[in-house]
């Protein structure tokens, strides 16, 4: 073969992988940077108020199921495969072993508890998945010898997600706020 060939086979074989990765890198730039779908774009104000209400609906029926101790409605509010992590870091996977992990706080140290979650903001990444945070207050705790809990102030971090219609828990991650310092004395 002369050189000129080769260096004109060279060339093709140059040029073709050029434009190969030309329709490569433009069809992965279309994948990444296509816009939302129409319908989400277009009226994502009503499908947000709509999303925002009955998110909020679900935080109340969380801390309601809470505040009466009823670990499966509480439970209920998580999707089948969430998971749950508390202040103090446990972790529980699943609706069953959460439900079983809300039973037995109901029976001991939570068993006169109440909770109250306040929604601080949401941000929605698709019309099926947002995330939330709200502060917590519990109130009611018990130590091991039954004397009482200060109440617990903390943050709730929440990803939510629209399975059948209906918002869910899928992750959930709460840290306790530190206690206050003790006054000074003068």
């Amino acid at each position: 073969m002369s050189i000129h060939r080769f260096a004109r086979a060279e060339a093709g074989t140059e040029g073709a992988m050029g434009t190969r990765r030309a329709i490569v890198t433009f069809a992965i730039a279309m994948i990444l940077f296509a816009p939302l779908p129409v319908s989400w774009a277009q009226d994502s104000s009503k499908t947000t108020d709509a999303d925002t209400a009955a998110i909020k609906q679900t935080f109340a029926d969380f801390y309601e199921s809470f505040s009466h101790h009823d670990a499966h409605a509480t439970a209920m509010t998580f999707a089948e495969d969430a998971d749950f992590t508390n202040m103090r870091g446990v972790h529980r996977h699943g609706r069953t072993d959460i439900e079983a992990w809300f039973a037995s706080l109901f029976k001991g140290n939570l068993k006169a508890s109440n909770r109250t979650d306040t929604v601080r903001s949401i941000r929605f990444f698709t019309p099926q998945m947002a995330t939330v945070d709200a502060d917590t207050v519990i109130t009611g705790t018990k130590t091991a010898d039954g004397s009482d809990v200060p109440p617990r102030k903390g943050l709730m971090i929440v990803t939510m997600t629209k399975q059948n219609g209906h918002w869910l828990i899928s992750v959930f991650h709460e840290a306790e706020f530190p206690a206050p310092p003790p006054a000074a004395t003068k």
